[in-house]
């Protein structure tokens, strides 16, 4: 018997097709999404339950406060812009950090102002860890960093000048400074 193709279906001539409107396209999507999505959740639930799940009290987990004390410096460098540095660090990271101000009201210090308390008298160290500190600036944001207080200002947290901080003492322990 010979292959006959099949026919195609009879179409109605009384109604025309009509391309669907962006909201009726939406509202399908939305109508698939919606039973793709609950169905989902359906082979979550069945996946997970044969988890056990025993309640818990958060009060048997927490039971003290987490204390506040400052952690210990690291061991410090042993060149002196380095450990200048490395101090200054740990100046921001426990005393905090401003903008605006080498120091302001609450004691808190810029990456500058953090040098200089820390540096004391020693204005040798102070403008080797400025310049080593300035030399990791122009690394990281290129020669846009003009200074010290425009950096430290330009960001809304500690985080960028406490890193650069680390990373100008880790290259002034490199270079022997």
């Amino acid at each position: 018997m010979p292959y006959a193709p099949p026919s195609p279906a009879p179409t109605s001539a009384t109604t025309p097709t009509t391309a669907l409107t962006l909201e009726e396209r939406l509202a399908l999507v939305n109508t698939a999404m919606n039973a793709r999505l609950d169905e989902a959740a359906v082979a979550h639930e069945v996946n997970i339950a044969h988890i056990p799940i025993d309640p818990f009290d958060l009060a048997d987990i927490i039971t003290s406060p987490i204390p506040s004390t400052p952690a210990a410096p690291p061991a410090p460098y042993a060149t002196p812009a380095a450990a200048l540095l490395q101090r200054a660090h740990h100046q921001l990271l426990t005393g905090g950090w401003c903008t605006g101000a080498l120091v302001n009201a609450d004691g808190a210090h810029c990456m500058l102002g953090a040098i200089r308390a820390e540096a004391g008298v020693d204005h040798r160290a102070e403008s080797t860890a400025i310049g080593v500190l300035l030399d990791v600036l122009h690394r990281t944001f290129g020669h846009a960093a003009v200074s010290l207080p425009a950096c430290n200002d330009a960001h809304s947290s500690a985080r960028v000048p406490l890193r650069l901080l680390g990373q100008a003492a880790a290259l002034a322990d490199a270079r022997g400074l």
